[in-house]
């Protein structure tokens, strides 16, 4: 199997939620050994939503291909175990909240003395500083705070939230891209770095350009182009695309409406948006007579951009995703058969662990051993409930 870029590399997850895991787990696929540090009673992220067993669908997505050591941080087990992962990592990542992890024994200053040339990582909701550094951070908070909301609101203005948790997964890339660089720094220049990354700041660089175009149009920014958006169909809804001149005219000679394209109100572009409401009023007319598939293909074929919405069983249906095998089936989960969608970039790998989300202190006599700790001290730590483990079934 071809080497991946981060083999060899060590990394100390003490991350929950969404977020911190997300990025972990691009670093577990990118090769990286992954040791994942949770509480006894488990990561947080394994009850949101839908669960079965140790795991909801969330926790099994963000976990993947790492190990699992569970114990209690606040022993002094748990306080021995944290200082020997310290010394062999080479990334440390936490997500508490500011001045917890000091509390721990566990903060920036107290791991670089261990270990000096250390990537150490805070991911948090607003920062370790600031008036709102101690405030709890999720992702639906941060839709809100961010702007993302307003930007998605509704035709009659009620701000929208994502459906989806978009921000810890941004944040979850944005952390993965800030680790890789400062890796490569250290492997240039061997200098270790303390990156404080939060969600706030994440969401705010995800939507950079809407903010600047804010402020350049007081608050009240023009379509990017006209006509576009979600069409209703005889039978459901697609998305249209004109945005230049020759996508307009082809558009409209596919609904068979030569007047819209002859019309002498909007003959460009920038006149086009100042009658967005009527032009897309009118091409909404004609739209809804005929069903999706129908219009795709005439679209298609006349190379106007469209596509139909799909739902996400549509979606693991679609002709495309199979043939390109946007995602395989796993079946290592208390689910049942899951959809594993596969991480652009990451390398091929028939290895079933890089589908497989650990279960609660799964590996904990695994690591432990490899840290140098012997069985019998491992066992009484299980006895005491310093340490939890997890027996897969075969």
């Amino acid at each position: 199997m071809e080497e991946k870029a981060l083999s060899g590399i060590k990394v100390y997850d003490l991350t929950q939620g969404v977020a911190g895991p997300h990025a972990t787990m691009l670093l577990a696929l990118h090769g990286a050994d992954v040791t994942k540090i949770e509480p006894l009673e488990g990561d947080w992220s394994r009850v949101l939503g839908k669960t079965a067993g140790h795991n909801s669908s969330d926790s099994l997505a963000v976990n993947r291909g790492k190990r699992s050591l569970a114990c209690d941080l606040k022993s002094e087990a748990g306080q021995e175990i944290a200082r020997k992962l310290i010394a062999q990592s080479d990334i440390f990542i936490e997500s508490f909240r500011p001045g917890v992890i000091g509390r721990l024994g566990l903060g920036y200053e107290q791991v670089q003395k261990i270990n000096p040339g250390i990537i150490y990582v805070s991911v948090s909701g607003f920062g370790q500083t600031g008036p709102s550094s101690l405030r709890p951070a999720v992702d639906g908070l941060i839709q809100a705070s961010s702007g993302m909301m307003v930007m998605n609101r509704t035709a009659d203005g009620t701000p929208h939230r994502q459906g989806m948790i978009a921000v810890d997964v941004l944040t979850g890339l944005y952390v993965y891209q800030a680790i890789s660089s400062a890796l490569i720094r250290k492997l240039r220049f061997g200098k270790g770095a303390y990156l404080d990354i939060t969600m706030m700041q994440c969401a705010a660089a995800f939507q950079a350009a809407k903010i600047m175009e804010h402020v350049a149009c007081d608050g009240t920014p023009p379509p990017l182009y006209v006509p576009a958006g979600m069409f209703k169909t005889a039978d459901g809804y697609m998305v249209v695309s004109g945005m230049r001149d020759h996508h307009f005219a082809t558009l409209c000679k596919v609904l068979d409406r030569p007047d819209l394209a002859n019309d002498a109100r909007w003959p460009t572009q920038a006149l086009r948006m100042q009658y967005g409401d009527i032009l897309n009023t009118e091409i909404r007319k004609e739209i809804v007579k005929r069903p999706t598939k129908e219009w795709l293909k005439t679209l298609h074929d006349a190379g106007v951009f469209a596509e139909a919405v799909q739902s996400y069983s549509e979606w693991l249906e679609d002709e495309h995703v199979k043939s390109v095998q946007a995602y395989k089936w796993a079946g290592e989960s208390d689910f049942g058969p899951l959809p594993v969608v596969r991480v652009p970039g990451v390398l091929p790998n028939d290895d079933p662990a890089e589908t497989r989300s650990p279960l609660i202190g799964e590996h904990s006599t695994e690591i432990l051993l490899e840290l140098g700790f012997q069985q019998e001290w491992i066992d009484k730590q299980l006895d005491k409930g310093s340490v939890r483990e997890s027996v897969r079934q075969p």
